[in-house]
């Protein structure tokens, strides 16, 4: 691969003490964009002096280490980690001038150690640096000027060193396009110890003791794929290896101490037949990898091979017919699993939605200590550890994309004994808090927020909560939910009274579990004292998810589709009651009580709509069906006018704004207001919009195709797992055209 010489080099002279696969690349990569107007390399071995010429690696090579280092401006040391002492000795007996050092080795502790041999002067332009990047291969001749791209590399500058020294090596690495962080040394060599020596050590240690044994043969023979998984590292360099735990030594004891005991632990566990205790190790290692790759993508619970740009291809046309059964209620999964949590026993949950935002729900309990099994086709066990039987969770809870879940954790975490921080993707923490922790803050609790009220949450914890009135100013069942669980700590009586009704499947639930909740009217009671008894929880399908199709069945002609086992949970009926004012044809059939919940088969036929002014009292009611109801008004006869729906300005996106401006652009007159949205029905036509990372937009404009003129291709809708990871086969499945750009 060539690269353009850049015009302005960054570096005169670059030196490379060590032309091994690292060296040789950090120089190859430099000289072929231009960087430096002369890259000159050192190497006791000739041979590799010899073909880095040849290879174009550097531009030419000196024969002693001294003339290498003659009016160099950038010295970098690549040279096997134990090497590094005496070389740095040599070099602190040449007059080096303002050149800057800088290495990679893979511990930097005694690195900063043996660089006490230089002068006060050098130490100040010394950078030590460690790129985590290699190759099966070795040597010069696997040099490669792309090796580093998309790896991290770790600067550990000292006290003393220079700005202007750290700076241009952190340029010249960033020219390379790699992922620069500064790290403290200690730090750099504890996280290197555990992520990477530890796991050396185990797999050169297993290998060993196995070819010791008598039956060593049968044992690799019958050796499955993932021990040879676990083992191939034991495959590397020896000499290297034994360098570097010499060189990492404390680091890599105080790691192995910590491992130690928790091996130990696990052999008493199988000694004892503590099912439990191995039940929660081998549950949260099983989480542990996908979890932490979400958090260092900063995304949501996403799969993080997803492009950033994931792209609905929506074509015309279409009708629907059949039978579906749409994923379960995610407000009712979320609660299932936090009381599930506090309660005394095992509760078994039926019809778990495996979306995103409730599987972050879940990593968050088994961080504070709670064993669950599952999810497995919307089936899991939680181990229930009572109300006071969380543990502090190792860092920060990453809660994805959840504002379910961030603020409902608020209220039950802000009495807990021990500190907690909540944190989010992007979108999340743009998402407003302060309408939780304020009312808590009047409770008692200790809350910080970043600006505006904005994750991340910082609860502290040993807070002695009372119990209080509260009126809500405005409707929102995440704050009211908030409050009844952190009343199930707080001395006395908590009540909260909303404007207007919201979802009430927190008081259901906790009544479910065996928790007294009193509601009269709008007001909901609980006091503490009381406990949660674990129970079985059957999730009826989602309504929210239900409305997709309530919508698309009733836009596209000549449709009919039946949606199995839906909750019909009065406080999230309102789309029901707003597609029938606007003239849809939609019928309950066989309706039915499941674990305190309503639920019932929806028939919904196709029938001409017409433009209504939504009641303002339904609008709590449907609020997160509102994208999916804009896209109906666009398709109905005259005018809709919403009001009273500030809160949609706050949720994934500003789902006014993006809506309009996606009507908009299908050529709908969609104009929006402070609190709503005035829609004029009429013809639909193609284009490119934006989901802004929404879920239900992507999902909304993907039912506007059923009557649009031409396709719609709808940008960033990788989140549409938080809520429905199976939405594209089941559209497809009713007859809607609608598929992953290049999966068509």
């Amino acid at each position: 691969m060539s690269h353009a010489r850049a015009r302005e080099p960054l570096v005169g002279r670059l030196v490379v003490v060590g032309l091994g696969l690292i060296g040789g690349s950090f120089a190859k990569g430099l000289r072929e964009r231009g960087l430096c107007r002369e890259v000159v390399g050192f190497d006791l071995d000739s041979q590799s002096r010899q073909l880095a010429v040849e290879l174009g690696v550097v531009d030419r090579c000196a024969e002693t280490l001294e003339e290498a280092c003659r009016e160099a401006d950038v010295i970098q040391l690549a040279v096997p980690i134990l090497a590094m002492e005496r070389l740095l000795e040599a070099l602190a007996a040449f007059d080096l001038g303002d050149a800057v050092l800088t290495d990679v080795g893979s511990a930097k502790g005694n690195v900063v150690r043996c660089a006490k041999h230089l002068c006060e002067r050098m130490q100040a332009r010394f950078v030590p640096g460690h790129p985590i990047a290699g190759s099966e291969q070795s040597g010069v001749t696997a040099a490669k000027g792309s090796l580093f791209r998309r790896h991290k590399v770790i600067l550990t500058p000292l006290a003393h060193t220079d700005p202007s020294a750290l700076a241009l090596i952190d340029s010249l690495w960033r020219a390379l396009d790699a992922d620069v962080e500064h790290m403290e040394v200690e730090h750099h060599d504890e996280v290197l110890a555990a992520t990477s020596h530890l796991p050396h050590l185990l797999a050169f240690g297993l290998v060993d003791s196995l070819a010791r044994r008598h039956e060593n043969l049968e044992i690799f023979r019958y050796a499955a794929g993932g021990f040879r998984d676990f083992t191939r590292i034991a495959g590397s360099d020896p000499v290297m290896w034994h360098d570097i735990f010499l060189a990492n030594r404390e680091a890599v004891l105080r790691t192995l101490d910590t491992f130690r005991g928790d091996l130990d632990a696990l052999r008493a566990a199988v000694d004892q037949g503590d099912g439990h205790q191995l039940l929660g190790v081998f549950t949260r290692a099983r989480a542990a990898r996908e979890h932490f790759s979400k958090i260092l993508a900063r995304r949501a619970y996403v799969d993080v091979m997803h492009s950033n740009d994931l792209i609905f291809l929506a074509n015309p046309g279409g009708k629907l017919s059949g039978e579906l059964r749409v994923p379960g209620d995610k407000s009712i999964s979320h609660r299932s699993i936090m009381l599930g949590s506090l309660a005394d026993g095992v509760t078994e949950v039926d019809g778990f939605l495996e979306g995103e935002d409730a599987l972050a729900t879940i990593q968050a309990f088994r961080d504070m200590g709670v064993v669950i099994e599952g999810p497995n086709q919307g089936r899991v066990t939680v181990h229930g550890v009572g109300l006071h039987g969380l543990q502090p969770p190792p860092g920060p809870l990453y809660l994805g994309n959840s504002g379910t879940s961030m603020r409902l954790l608020s209220g039950l975490l802000a009495a807990q004994p021990f500190d907690t921080t909540l944190t989010g993707d992007a979108s999340l923490s743009k998402r407003p808090m302060n309408r939780v922790a304020k009312p808590l803050r009047e409770m008692g609790a200790v809350i910080e927020t970043a600006a505006e009220g904005r994750p991340p949450l910082v609860i502290r914890g040993g807070q002695r909560l009372s119990g209080m009135h509260y009126d809500m100013p405005m409707a929102s069942a995440q704050v009211k939910s908030c409050l009844l669980l952190a009343g199930l700590y707080a001395a006395g009586e908590t009540s909260i009274t909303e404007p207007a009704p919201t979802r009430d499947h927190t008081e259901r639930m906790l009544q479910g579990f065996g928790y007294p909740v009193a509601v009269e009217g709008r007001t909901a009671r609980v006091q503490s004292g009381h406990r949660l008894s674990a129970t079985q929880i059957e999730v009826p399908a989602d309504i929210s998810s239900a409305a997709f199709f309530l919508v698309a069945a009733s836009i596209a002609e000549g449709s009919e589709l039946l949606l199995r086992h839906v909750g019909i949970n009065p406080t999230r009926t309102g789309v029901i009651d707003i597609l029938r004012l606007m003239g849809a044809d939609i019928a309950l059939e066989n309706p039915r009580e499941v674990g305190g919940e309503p639920v019932a088969d929806l028939r919904v036929r196709s029938a001409p709509l017409k433009g209504i002014d939504i009641p303002e009292a339904l609008v709590p009611l449907a609020i997160d069906e509102f994208p999916v109801l804009f896209v109906a008004a666009a398709c109905a006869e005259g005018r809709t006018v919403l009001r009273g729906a500030e809160e949609l300005r706050v949720k994934e996106s500003d789902r006014i704004q993006v809506m309009a401006d996606g009507l908009q652009t299908l050529g709908v007159s969609a104009i929006p207001t402070p609190d709503g949205i005035v829609i004029e029905g009429g013809a639909i036509g193609g284009g490119e919009v934006w989901a802004h990372g929404d879920h239900r937009i992507a999902m909304s404009f993907s039912v506007a195709s059923l009557r649009a003129q031409s396709s719609i291709r709808i940008h960033d809708c990788a989140n549409v797992a938080t809520s429905f990871p199976n939405f594209l086969a089941l559209a497809r499945q009713a007859g809607m055209r609608v598929a992953e750009e290049g999966n068509s």
